[in-house]
């Protein structure tokens, strides 16, 4: 354990100088270790560092109920390197967040105060509805409403590690989407990568997942009737993970992932449904190989494809808006709203791609 006198102090607290005009954020979940660090601007923010590692942290959770040693000193060493970077710089604002690992594990919040004893961070374990309410806070700029497109609500889904939500939304081109209803699945890609294990990769296992997944919406949709207003043409679908900015890259053929090229694109179902395939086509090993996914992310992009495939099952819109931003973009427009008033929104249109169907790679 690390000696508590050692222990990196913040230097965001309670500086000396006049602060930055910076921010960060930190998103602690089930698989993933983010930190954003970014300043205002009139469009929204722009980053000025940021770092990101695969920390395992749920791994085994499901079957334990606990967050495993190994799991929390490879966390540990992360955040270590997160505090580090934030110690470099004088901010106006920090927040860090836990997600559902640490929401499930009987042990997370004895980790958290583990973590603040021995680096200063203070990390906030937040419920499932603010996740929902960061997620659109993120996506709010890419869902302003085009005028005479008939589109009053939006659909968003963010895959994650431990859990997937989804945010039921009502669109006003006068002012903010607004929350209506959302519900957060106890499942995500690590989740479903450990009930499904290696079946994840037959096409029995991968059917099997898609029917487990479609069951769990099913009250979701009862209770809004979604798929009425998904038929009249009135519903924007957006998602935002890992799962369709993969997606994306793959039917776009990008030789490596590129943010550009992706957050912000009107992607067609059918070329989505199409890169799945072409995805499930590659095998573990092809995806290993892959520049756009790589061996530490193989195993979960077929659960993350199931989800998709279940939430277009349920609700089959003709496109889905792709989001590369997440809970620390949330996070950071949010801190800055609040600390020098009314951030002005991009004006419409989000300049967007959309994606000829028949664009997906060959097998």
């Amino acid at each position: 354990m690390t000696d508590p006198v050692s222990r990196p102090s913040l230097s965001w607290r309670g500086a000396a100088r006049p602060a930055a005009p910076a921010y960060a954020a930190l998103d602690l979940g089930t698989n993933n270790c983010r930190l954003l660090i970014a300043m205002p601007t009139a469009q929204g923010f722009r980053v000025v560092d940021s770092f990101s590692r695969v920390v395992r942290l749920g791994e085994g959770l499901a079957a334990s109920g606990r967050l495993s040693q190994a799991a929390m000193d490879r966390t540990l060493n992360a955040l270590h390197v997160c505090v580090d970077r934030i110690g470099r710089r004088r901010l106006r604002g920090l927040r860090a967040i836990a997600t559902e690992a640490c929401r499930r594990a009987e042990n997370g919040r004895s980790f958290l105060r583990r973590v603040e004893h021995e680096t200063g961070l203070a990390i906030e374990m937040i419920s499932t509805r603010e996740e929902a309410e960061l997620a659109l806070e993120s996506c709010a700029p890419l869902l302003r409403t085009a005028p005479g497109s008939g589109q009053s609500r939006a659909l968003l889904f963010d895959i994650g590690g431990g859990s997937t939500e989804i945010a039921w939304v009502r669109l006003d081109k006068r002012s903010r989407p607004e929350l209506i209803g959302y519900r957060s699945l106890p499942l995500g890609v690590v989740t479903l990568a450990e009930q499904f294990g290696d079946d994840a990769f037959t096409e029995a296992g991968y059917t099997s997942m898609v029917r487990f997944v479609c069951d769990q919406l099913r009250s979701f949709e009862a209770l809004h009737c979604i798929g009425r207003e998904v038929a009249a043409g009135r519903v924007r679908l957006i998602g935002t993970s890992g799962t369709v900015t993969t997606l994306a890259s793959i039917a776009l053929e990008l030789p490596r992932y590129r943010r550009s090229a992706v957050d912000g694109i009107a992607l067609p179902s059918s070329s989505a449904l199409q890169a799945a395939g072409a995805l499930r086509r590659m095998g573990r090993s092809g995806m290993e190989a892959h520049s756009c996914i790589g061996p530490d992310r193989a195993r979960l992009v077929l659960p993350g494809c199931a989800i998709f495939e279940a939430i277009h099952r349920r609700w089959p819109c003709d496109a889905v808006m792709v989001a590369d931003r997440g809970l620390r973009d949330g996070m950071l427009l949010r801190m800055m709203r609040d600390r020098s008033a009314q951030l002005p929104m991009p004006p419409f249109p989000i300049p967007s791609l959309s994606v000829a169907a028949g664009m997906v790679p060959s097998a």
